[in-house]
């Protein structure tokens, strides 16, 4: 009994707890966006665009940190919690002014600046799912429990950054700015379930540390008022459990696919160059152009059958090798990640990927060879894979050498027989002044 005693004052979020009359007055203070409150947040959602126009990580968590938006969210969780409908009505109207002008500022912000790329930290905050309900609820609880203490320690900016309120609004804002409103209805979504998750978890800890109510209301009234929020709740956690599936399929589809394309093309030899899987076409897409290797019409019909044959359904591989644009397709698709890339560093890339595959991991062996059999002169080392059929393969060594005239001694088959000690997995071809010994 004593141990069941100390257990749960260990866990008893009473101990440490401030004034609760303190604590409604500091969140009633913190709802009201006029003034340096509407200011900051202008700022705020700028800097936030900013940070997603360039992709900024680090800009990005600045303006959450700045951000004043949480103040209405804990606002409408304190009101509920203790039926506070004044409370609610302005927690809510303040609210929609913080939304109302966030959106304006970043679809402004957006419309006038030169640069629309869709960037990584863009395109993350257009597709949430039951994942993003799990940060905001716990967000918000850590959030709620910090505020309710005397000593609130440290957590608020984590909480801040965690439940990520302003770059779905901004993202939103981008939607609004280029008419792409598949983006503003994905953001809008992600940044509805943050309010909503924060304040329920602000509303269930008010309720557990019995927040005395502000108005007296009857048992059938509360009971409609929790009915609602967990109606509320399917609501918005239905939809995300499907995006949720959604993104298990596109990752599970996008891991098959790397793998077949590793299976049967890179490990035979041939180097891609262009690569696009279209995983939200029906039928799904998959883009591939090689360095130097044409394919038939019956090994690409081939391929599309091994694709079904290994799990990969209702997916067509094309595969690029004619066509007139493929070179700035390819360059507009390593461009999108990397601003500075040229075509000259395309092709020095790919002639680099491509010559480390023949590369030597053995250092000194040159050194070697000239010391044991100095008539060798100009060695060159390297190695080739050679395909025995459709699925093996064995690899073999080859090393162009000349030989010094004025010594006629040189004994070919000692230098192979040392070469095959020293390499014993390869076979080994001498080849002289280009001429196959």
């Amino acid at each position: 009994m004593i141990m069941k005693r100390n257990l749960f004052d260990f866990i008893n979020l009473h101990n440490g707890e401030e004034d609760k009359k303190k604590v409604l007055e500091n969140v009633t203070s913190n709802i009201s966006f006029r003034g340096s409150n509407l200011w900051i947040l202008a700022c705020a959602i700028i800097i936030a665009s900013v940070g997603l126009n360039v992709n900024s990580t680090a800009v990005i968590i600045g303006a959450m940190l700045i951000s004043p938006l949480m103040g209405p969210i804990v606002g409408a969780g304190f009101a509920l919690g203790t039926y506070n409908f004044q409370l609610l009505k302005k927690s809510i109207k303040n609210l929609l002014i913080a939304t109302v002008v966030s959106l304006f500022v970043s679809a402004v912000y957006f419309f006038i600046s030169p640069f629309k790329d869709v960037q990584s930290e863009l395109l993350a905050r257009t597709s949430p799912n039951i994942y993003d309900v799990f940060i905001a609820f716990f967000g918000g609880l850590v959030g709620v429990i910090a505020i309710t203490r005397v000593e609130k320690g440290n957590p608020i900016p984590g909480v801040a950054i965690a439940t990520a309120l302003m770059p779905p609004l901004c993202t939103a804002g981008y939607g609004l700015a280029t008419f792409n409103f598949t983006y503003f209805l994905g953001a809008f979504y992600l940044y509805s379930i943050n309010c909503f998750f924060i304040c329920i978890a602000t509303f269930l800890v008010i309720k557990y540390l019995k927040y005395p109510a502000s108005e007296v209301i009857d048992k059938k009234y509360e009971k409609r008022i929790r009915y609602g929020i967990t109606g509320l709740i399917f609501i918005m956690i239905i939809p995300s459990f499907y995006l949720a599936y959604n993104l298990w399929n596109e990752k599970k589809f996008t891991q098959s696919v790397e793998e077949f394309i590793n299976r049967e093309f890179s490990a035979r030899g041939y180097t891609v160059v262009y690569k696009n899987l279209n995983y939200k076409s029906n039928p799904h897409t998959i883009d591939l152009a090689f360095l130097n290797k044409k394919l038939s019409k019956d090994d690409i019909a081939m391929y599309n059958k091994l694709l079904e044959e290994q799990g990969i359904h209702n997916t067509v591989l094309n595969i690029r090798q004619d066509d007139v644009d493929l070179k700035s397709e390819i360059l507009n698709e390593i461009n999108r990640q990397n601003k500075n890339v040229s075509e000259k560093d395309i092709i020095i890339n790919n002639f680099r990927n491509e010559l480390n595959q023949y590369k030597i991991e053995e250092p000194g062996i040159v050194q070697e060879l000239t010391i044991l059999f100095p008539e060798m002169k100009n060695v060159l080392i390297g190695k080739l894979q050679k395909y025995a059929g459709t699925d093996s393969s064995r690899i073999q060594l080859v090393v162009i050498y000349e030989q010094d005239k004025e010594n006629q001694s040189f004994d070919k088959n000692k230098v192979s027989s040392w070469l095959n000690k020293r390499f014993p997995e390869n076979t080994v071809l001498l080849v002289k002044n280009n001429q196959e010994e």
